[in-house]
């Protein structure tokens, strides 16, 4: 099997129920308060190492509690730490709150993931050169983000970008992407065109693809996954679940992604693996509590 790095974000989650999200100015009075190891780059680390991933992380966390809940949450599930720095100061934390429609509303302080820096990739570019592919989000700097996926891409690995939460792209970052990985609302925010259908996802997909993506894998929620590339299109429908609580599906998805790739699995192969991946985590409460393992997922019958 191929080697992953990912290169992101670490949060811890404290996660509250709520019936229905907050208006502006209203107090609500939540339950089942979780404290739980999140964070984007983290979560699909995670993801990837129980589906057997060979997966290293490039990251930070700060000098105290969450940090090292963190980074032992990490190497309770087998991803190598090696390279995730302790910097003074805070560790991310995320701010979550979930209904009972199982939709999620999220707010992150970053706090050490801001502090990942161009020199910190150098630092560990071991994790980059001893690896096949590398996965990024949005998590941690731009700057950063540019930087490592140069890095990536000079060492002719194969790139994987989750771009969330989703901003407007440089164009030279986007250039070193193999593989983007957005939803609808994400795909809209970098191609700069509004989606209202298919076809327009597929016309937003061309923009990013004109910038220098080689293919995409838009993510549809219960729909499905769209695979595009300059040449063609594939839709796959979404495995028919119950879902509880969304936190995570999208990091789910994308780890289990990268984990197909890695083992050699062509794109449609790779996809409906995802989607039971995905299916199973919505099932679940929390980001990495709600990570199947690859037993869970070869007994799924969705």
């Amino acid at each position: 099997m191929k080697k992953i790095c990912v290169i992101g974000s670490l949060n811890m989650d404290l996660v509250v129920n709520v019936d229905t999200m907050p208006k502006k100015g209203q107090t609500l009075i939540g339950s089942n308060f979780k404290e739980v190891p999140g964070g984007k780059g983290a979560n699909q680390a995670v993801a990837m190492a129980r589906l057997n991933g060979d997966v290293s992380m490039i990251g930070k966390v700060g000098n105290d509690g969450f940090g090292k809940a963190l980074i032992n949450a990490l190497e309770n599930d087998k991803v190598n730490t090696d390279y995730i720095q302790i910097e003074e100061g805070s560790s991310g934390v995320a701010l979550i709150s979930v209904d009972k429609n199982a939709e999620n509303s999220i707010v992150v302080a970053p706090g050490a993931n801001f502090k990942l820096t161009n020199s910190d990739i150098d630092k560990n570019i071991e994790a980059i050169t001893n690896s096949d592919i590398v996965v990024l989000q949005l998590e941690t700097p731009l700057e950063t983000i540019k930087y490592a996926l140069n890095v990536a891409k000079k060492a002719s690995k194969y790139t994987i970008l989750n771009p969330a939460p989703a901003v407007i792209l440089e164009d030279e970052l986007i250039a070193n992407v193999d593989l983007l990985t957005p939803n609808e609302t994400e795909l809209e925010i970098i191609s700069g065109m509004q989606i209202n259908n298919e076809e327009d996802i597929k016309k937003a997909a061309q923009i990013m693809i004109e910038k220098g993506v080689k293919e995409l894998i838009v993510t549809l929620g219960s729909k499905g996954s769209l695979y595009i590339n300059k040449e063609k299109s594939i839709f796959k429908k979404a495995c028919k679940v119950e879902a509880i609580d969304t936190t995570a599906a999208g990091d789910s998805y994308t780890g289990a992604l990268a984990v197909a790739f890695a083992q050699g699995k062509k794109v449609e192969k790779a996809m409906d693996f995802a989607s039971k991946v995905g299916a199973l985590t919505v099932q679940k409460e929390g980001a990495q509590s709600s990570l199947p393992t690859l037993k869970d997922v070869e007994s799924f019958r969705g």
